[in-house]
Protein backbone atom coordinates (compact mmCIF):
# COMPACT_ATOMS: atom_id res chain seq x y z
CA UNK A 1 0.00 0.00 0.00
CA UNK A 2 2.85 2.50 0.93
CA UNK A 3 4.26 2.16 -2.54
CA UNK A 4 0.48 2.65 -4.02
CA UNK A 5 0.40 5.68 -2.69
CA UNK A 6 3.70 6.97 -3.70
CA UNK A 7 2.74 5.55 -7.20
CA UNK A 8 -0.32 7.96 -6.83
CA UNK A 9 1.35 11.02 -6.07
CA UNK A 10 3.83 10.09 -8.22
CA UNK A 11 1.42 10.11 -11.20
CA UNK A 12 0.02 13.05 -9.79
CA UNK A 13 3.05 15.07 -9.72
CA UNK A 14 3.92 13.90 -13.32
CA UNK A 15 0.60 14.88 -14.88
CA UNK A 16 -0.18 18.14 -12.97
CA UNK A 17 2.33 20.89 -12.17
CA UNK A 18 0.06 22.34 -9.70
CA UNK A 19 0.49 19.34 -7.58
CA UNK A 20 2.59 19.79 -4.60
CA UNK A 21 3.88 17.76 -1.57
CA UNK A 22 4.42 19.02 1.72
CA UNK A 23 4.60 18.01 5.06
CA UNK A 24 7.21 16.46 8.38
CA UNK A 25 9.86 14.83 6.77
CA UNK A 26 8.43 14.25 3.45
CA UNK A 27 11.42 15.45 1.44
CA UNK A 28 14.75 13.87 1.88
CA UNK A 29 13.64 11.33 4.04
CA UNK A 30 10.90 10.18 2.41
CA UNK A 31 7.93 10.34 5.09
CA UNK A 32 8.10 7.89 8.23
CA UNK A 33 6.68 5.23 6.74
CA UNK A 34 8.58 5.75 3.17
CA UNK A 35 5.22 6.58 1.41
CA UNK A 36 7.00 10.07 0.13
CA UNK A 37 10.35 8.43 -1.12
CA UNK A 38 11.86 9.39 -3.68
CA UNK A 39 9.65 12.08 -4.96
CA UNK A 40 11.96 15.36 -4.09
CA UNK A 41 14.72 13.40 -5.58
CA UNK A 42 13.03 12.79 -8.62
CA UNK A 43 10.80 16.33 -8.54
CA UNK A 44 13.10 18.84 -6.35
CA UNK A 45 12.07 20.52 -3.40
CA UNK A 46 9.52 22.97 -5.30
CA UNK A 47 7.13 20.22 -5.92
CA UNK A 48 7.80 17.99 -2.87
CA UNK A 49 8.93 19.76 0.19
CA UNK A 50 9.71 19.44 4.27
CA UNK A 51 7.90 21.70 6.36
CA UNK A 52 8.14 22.85 10.15
CA UNK A 53 7.21 21.15 12.98
CA UNK A 54 4.06 23.00 13.15
CA UNK A 55 0.53 21.17 11.88
CA UNK A 56 -1.53 24.28 11.87
CA UNK A 57 1.03 26.29 9.63
CA UNK A 58 1.13 23.07 7.99
CA UNK A 59 -2.73 23.05 6.83
CA UNK A 60 -2.80 27.24 6.74
CA UNK A 61 -0.19 27.15 4.39
CA UNK A 62 -1.87 24.78 2.27
CA UNK A 63 -5.29 26.80 2.60
CA UNK A 64 -3.35 29.58 1.05
CA UNK A 65 -1.66 27.58 -1.82
CA UNK A 66 -5.15 26.14 -2.77
CA UNK A 67 -6.28 29.40 -2.93
CA UNK A 68 -3.84 30.33 -5.19
CA UNK A 69 -4.78 27.96 -7.43
CA UNK A 70 -1.93 24.81 -6.58
CA UNK A 71 -3.52 21.66 -5.95
CA UNK A 72 -1.34 20.44 -2.22
CA UNK A 73 -1.15 17.13 -0.51
CA UNK A 74 -0.05 17.41 2.88
CA UNK A 75 1.03 14.96 5.51
CA UNK A 76 0.51 15.09 8.84
CA UNK A 77 2.67 11.77 9.93
CA UNK A 78 0.76 10.83 12.52
CA UNK A 79 -3.42 11.14 13.45
CA UNK A 80 -2.92 12.53 16.72
CA UNK A 81 -0.53 14.75 15.49
CA UNK A 82 -3.08 16.28 13.14
CA UNK A 83 -5.43 18.15 16.41
CA UNK A 84 -3.03 21.43 16.07
CA UNK A 85 -4.27 21.85 12.45
CA UNK A 86 -8.02 21.12 13.97
CA UNK A 87 -9.09 24.72 13.95
CA UNK A 88 -7.71 25.13 10.53
CA UNK A 89 -9.22 21.98 9.44
CA UNK A 90 -12.99 22.77 10.58
CA UNK A 91 -12.73 26.91 10.26
CA UNK A 92 -11.15 27.04 7.51
CA UNK A 93 -10.87 24.28 4.96
CA UNK A 94 -14.29 22.90 5.84
CA UNK A 95 -16.19 25.96 4.95
CA UNK A 96 -13.97 28.39 2.83
CA UNK A 97 -16.13 27.23 -0.39
CA UNK A 98 -18.96 27.86 1.64
CA UNK A 99 -17.81 31.18 2.67
CA UNK A 100 -17.12 32.51 -0.61
CA UNK A 101 -20.69 31.06 -1.95
CA UNK A 102 -18.64 28.57 -4.04
CA UNK A 103 -16.02 31.31 -5.78
CA UNK A 104 -13.51 29.99 -4.12
CA UNK A 105 -12.57 25.98 -4.02
CA UNK A 106 -9.76 24.17 -2.00
CA UNK A 107 -8.58 21.57 -4.22
CA UNK A 108 -6.39 20.34 -1.04
CA UNK A 109 -5.72 16.68 0.30
CA UNK A 110 -5.00 15.85 4.16
CA UNK A 111 -2.98 12.84 4.80
CA UNK A 112 -2.98 11.58 7.84
CA UNK A 113 -1.17 8.30 8.77
CA UNK A 114 -4.24 6.75 11.08
CA UNK A 115 -5.32 3.51 13.56
CA UNK A 116 -3.49 0.96 15.42
CA UNK A 117 -2.07 -2.39 14.78
CA UNK A 118 1.39 -1.14 14.46
CA UNK A 119 2.33 -1.67 18.76
CA UNK A 120 2.26 2.39 18.59
CA UNK A 121 2.67 4.54 21.67
CA UNK A 122 0.17 7.46 23.12
CA UNK A 123 -0.51 10.34 19.93
CA UNK A 124 0.38 7.57 17.19
CA UNK A 125 -2.36 5.51 16.87
CA UNK A 126 -5.78 7.21 17.43
CA UNK A 127 -8.78 6.62 14.99
CA UNK A 128 -9.84 10.05 14.30
CA UNK A 129 -12.27 9.69 11.64
CA UNK A 130 -15.54 10.87 12.71
CA UNK A 131 -13.97 13.91 13.94
CA UNK A 132 -13.42 14.78 10.32
CA UNK A 133 -16.75 13.22 8.72
CA UNK A 134 -18.91 15.40 11.55
CA UNK A 135 -17.60 17.99 9.88
CA UNK A 136 -19.36 19.49 7.04
CA UNK A 137 -17.53 20.16 3.75
CA UNK A 138 -14.95 17.39 3.97
CA UNK A 139 -14.70 14.78 1.97
CA UNK A 140 -13.28 11.58 4.34
CA UNK A 141 -11.91 8.86 2.43
CA UNK A 142 -10.22 5.76 3.41
CA UNK A 143 -8.54 2.76 1.45
CA UNK A 144 -8.29 -0.92 2.35
CA UNK A 145 -6.41 -1.89 0.02
CA UNK A 146 -3.30 -1.18 -2.66
CA UNK A 147 -5.55 -0.41 -5.35
CA UNK A 148 -7.71 1.63 -3.40
CA UNK A 149 -4.90 3.18 -2.00
CA UNK A 150 -3.91 4.14 -5.59
CA UNK A 151 -7.47 5.01 -6.91
CA UNK A 152 -8.68 7.70 -4.02
CA UNK A 153 -5.67 9.13 -3.57
CA UNK A 154 -5.32 10.29 -7.37
CA UNK A 155 -9.34 10.88 -7.10
CA UNK A 156 -8.81 12.88 -3.95
CA UNK A 157 -5.91 14.96 -5.67
CA UNK A 158 -8.28 15.89 -8.30
CA UNK A 159 -11.88 16.18 -6.41
CA UNK A 160 -12.92 20.65 -6.53
CA UNK A 161 -13.10 19.85 -2.15
CA UNK A 162 -11.22 19.58 0.68
CA UNK A 163 -10.44 15.77 1.31
CA UNK A 164 -9.04 13.98 4.67
CA UNK A 165 -7.75 10.65 3.16
CA UNK A 166 -6.93 8.33 6.16
CA UNK A 167 -4.29 5.95 5.71
CA UNK A 168 -4.21 2.87 7.67
CA UNK A 169 -0.88 2.24 9.17
CA UNK A 170 -1.34 -1.58 9.78
CA UNK A 171 -2.10 -1.59 6.05
CA UNK A 172 1.19 0.40 4.46
CA UNK A 173 2.58 -3.28 4.18
CA UNK A 174 -0.34 -5.02 2.35
CA UNK A 175 0.55 -6.41 -0.60
CA UNK A 176 -1.52 -7.24 -3.82
CA UNK A 177 -1.12 -6.51 -8.06
CA UNK A 178 -1.83 -2.94 -8.53
CA UNK A 179 -3.26 -1.44 -11.97
CA UNK A 180 -2.83 2.11 -12.55
CA UNK A 181 -6.02 2.44 -15.13
CA UNK A 182 -8.00 4.04 -12.49
CA UNK A 183 -10.90 1.55 -14.00
CA UNK A 184 -11.99 0.41 -10.57
CA UNK A 185 -14.79 1.22 -8.08
CA UNK A 186 -15.63 5.02 -8.65
CA UNK A 187 -14.87 7.19 -5.98
CA UNK A 188 -17.56 7.98 -3.43
CA UNK A 189 -18.91 4.30 -3.74
CA UNK A 190 -18.49 1.83 -1.39
CA UNK A 191 -17.19 -1.59 -2.53
CA UNK A 192 -18.55 -5.63 -1.34
CA UNK A 193 -15.58 -7.23 -0.66
CA UNK A 194 -17.17 -11.08 -0.30
CA UNK A 195 -20.72 -11.81 -1.56
CA UNK A 196 -23.00 -13.54 0.98
CA UNK A 197 -26.57 -14.22 1.77
CA UNK A 198 -27.08 -13.86 5.81
CA UNK A 199 -25.49 -10.95 6.93
CA UNK A 200 -23.48 -7.63 5.89
CA UNK A 201 -20.13 -6.48 7.80
CA UNK A 202 -19.97 -3.20 7.09
CA UNK A 203 -15.98 -2.21 7.25
CA UNK A 204 -13.70 0.13 6.31
CA UNK A 205 -9.75 0.84 6.31
CA UNK A 206 -7.77 -1.52 8.48
CA UNK A 207 -10.79 -3.29 9.65
CA UNK A 208 -11.72 -4.78 6.33
CA UNK A 209 -8.95 -7.76 6.43
CA UNK A 210 -10.42 -8.61 9.70
CA UNK A 211 -14.04 -8.47 8.77
CA UNK A 212 -12.97 -10.49 5.76
CA UNK A 213 -11.02 -13.14 8.15
CA UNK A 214 -14.21 -13.31 10.48
CA UNK A 215 -16.66 -14.02 6.86
CA UNK A 216 -14.04 -17.05 6.61
CA UNK A 217 -14.38 -18.51 9.89
CA UNK A 218 -18.16 -17.67 9.92
CA UNK A 219 -18.32 -19.49 6.92
CA UNK A 220 -17.29 -22.64 8.47
CA UNK A 221 -19.98 -22.55 11.09
CA UNK A 222 -22.79 -22.18 8.63
CA UNK A 223 -23.04 -18.14 7.86
CA UNK A 224 -22.88 -16.99 4.66
CA UNK A 225 -21.54 -13.20 5.13
CA UNK A 226 -21.89 -10.27 2.73
CA UNK A 227 -18.44 -8.02 3.37
CA UNK A 228 -18.76 -4.02 2.51
CA UNK A 229 -15.67 -1.83 2.39
CA UNK A 230 -17.41 1.82 2.79
CA UNK A 231 -13.72 3.29 1.18
CA UNK A 232 -15.76 6.98 1.57
CA UNK A 233 -16.41 7.66 4.73
CA UNK A 234 -18.15 11.05 3.80
CA UNK A 235 -20.04 11.46 1.47
CA UNK A 236 -21.43 7.87 2.77
CA UNK A 237 -22.73 5.16 -0.14
CA UNK A 238 -26.33 4.57 1.64
CA UNK A 239 -27.48 2.87 -1.59
CA UNK A 240 -24.72 -0.08 -2.02
CA UNK A 241 -25.30 -0.65 2.36
CA UNK A 242 -28.84 -0.46 1.96
CA UNK A 243 -29.15 -2.92 -1.11
CA UNK A 244 -26.89 -5.47 0.63
CA UNK A 245 -28.95 -5.11 4.42
CA UNK A 246 -32.00 -5.31 2.11
CA UNK A 247 -30.88 -8.67 1.04
CA UNK A 248 -29.55 -10.46 4.01
CA UNK A 249 -31.84 -8.88 6.83
CA UNK A 250 -28.91 -8.00 9.69
CA UNK A 251 -26.15 -6.18 9.74
CA UNK A 252 -22.59 -5.73 12.06
CA UNK A 253 -20.70 -2.67 12.08
CA UNK A 254 -17.35 -2.82 12.66
CA UNK A 255 -13.95 -0.12 13.25
CA UNK A 256 -11.27 0.38 15.31
CA UNK A 257 -12.64 4.05 17.18
CA UNK A 258 -14.31 4.16 20.41
CA UNK A 259 -17.93 3.05 19.97
CA UNK A 260 -19.55 5.54 21.78
CA UNK A 261 -20.75 8.39 19.31
CA UNK A 262 -18.37 6.54 16.64
CA UNK A 263 -18.70 6.24 13.07
CA UNK A 264 -20.57 2.68 13.31
CA UNK A 265 -23.84 4.58 15.69
CA UNK A 266 -23.78 6.67 12.17
CA UNK A 267 -24.06 3.90 10.16
CA UNK A 268 -26.39 1.37 12.48
CA UNK A 269 -29.02 4.62 12.20
CA UNK A 270 -29.13 4.71 8.82
CA UNK A 271 -29.50 1.26 8.30
CA UNK A 272 -32.01 1.18 10.64
CA UNK A 273 -34.18 4.23 9.16
CA UNK A 274 -33.34 2.74 5.38
CA UNK A 275 -34.17 -1.06 6.14
CA UNK A 276 -36.09 -0.71 9.24
CA UNK A 277 -38.48 -3.20 7.20
CA UNK A 278 -36.08 -5.77 6.16
CA UNK A 279 -34.09 -6.35 9.43
CA UNK A 280 -34.46 -9.43 11.12
CA UNK A 281 -32.22 -8.10 14.05
CA UNK A 282 -30.88 -4.98 15.73
CA UNK A 283 -27.93 -3.82 14.23
CA UNK A 284 -24.69 -4.46 16.29
CA UNK A 285 -21.40 -3.28 16.56
CA UNK A 286 -18.07 -4.46 17.26
CA UNK A 287 -15.69 -1.25 18.09
CA UNK A 288 -12.82 -0.49 20.15
CA UNK A 289 -13.14 0.22 23.81
CA UNK A 290 -14.54 3.71 25.26
CA UNK A 291 -11.09 4.31 26.61
CA UNK A 292 -7.99 6.81 25.84
CA UNK A 293 -5.87 4.55 23.12
CA UNK A 294 -4.23 1.16 25.11
CA UNK A 295 -0.68 1.09 25.15
CA UNK A 296 1.21 -1.71 22.69
CA UNK A 297 1.49 -4.53 25.49
CA UNK A 298 -2.43 -4.40 25.41
CA UNK A 299 -3.33 -3.53 21.53
CA UNK A 300 -4.63 -6.77 20.73
CA UNK A 301 -6.80 -6.64 23.38
CA UNK A 302 -8.32 -3.34 22.72
CA UNK A 303 -8.71 -3.52 18.45
CA UNK A 304 -11.74 -5.70 17.08
CA UNK A 305 -10.82 -9.01 16.01
CA UNK A 306 -12.41 -12.18 14.84
CA UNK A 307 -13.47 -13.75 17.79
CA UNK A 308 -15.57 -10.76 18.84
CA UNK A 309 -16.96 -10.25 15.39
CA UNK A 310 -17.85 -14.00 15.65
CA UNK A 311 -19.92 -12.94 19.10
CA UNK A 312 -21.43 -10.25 17.34
CA UNK A 313 -22.99 -12.40 14.63
CA UNK A 314 -24.31 -15.16 16.81
CA UNK A 315 -26.29 -12.60 18.73
CA UNK A 316 -28.02 -11.77 15.80
CA UNK A 317 -31.46 -13.65 16.54
CA UNK A 318 -31.36 -16.46 14.51
CA UNK A 319 -34.66 -18.15 14.33
CA UNK A 320 -32.99 -21.15 16.04
CA UNK A 321 -32.12 -18.63 19.50
CA UNK A 322 -35.64 -17.17 19.06
CA UNK A 323 -37.30 -20.75 19.20
CA UNK A 324 -35.34 -21.35 22.06
CA UNK A 325 -36.18 -18.09 23.57
CA UNK A 326 -39.80 -19.00 22.66
CA UNK A 327 -40.32 -22.25 24.41
CA UNK A 328 -37.95 -20.36 27.50
CA UNK A 329 -40.95 -17.68 27.82
CA UNK A 330 -43.47 -20.31 27.66
CA UNK A 331 -42.13 -22.76 30.41
CA UNK A 332 -41.67 -19.82 32.54
CA UNK A 333 -45.76 -18.84 32.23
Amino acid sequence: MAQALNSALRDALKDDGRVLVSGEDVGPLGGVFRVTDGLTRDFGEDRCFDTPLAESGIVGHAVGLAMGGFRPVVEMQFDAFAYPAFEQITSHVAKLRNRTRGRVELPMVIRIPYAGGIGGVEHHCDSSEVYYTHTPGLRVVTPATPQDAYDLLRDAIESPDPVVFLEPKCRYWAREPVSFDRTGTPFDRAAIRRRGTDITLIAYGPMVATALAAAEAAAEEGRDVEVVDLRTLSPVDDETIAESVRRTGRAVVVHEAAGFCGYGAEIAARVSEQCFHHLEAPVLRVTGFDIPYAPPKLESSHLPNVDRILDAIDRLQWDDQVALAAQGSVRDA
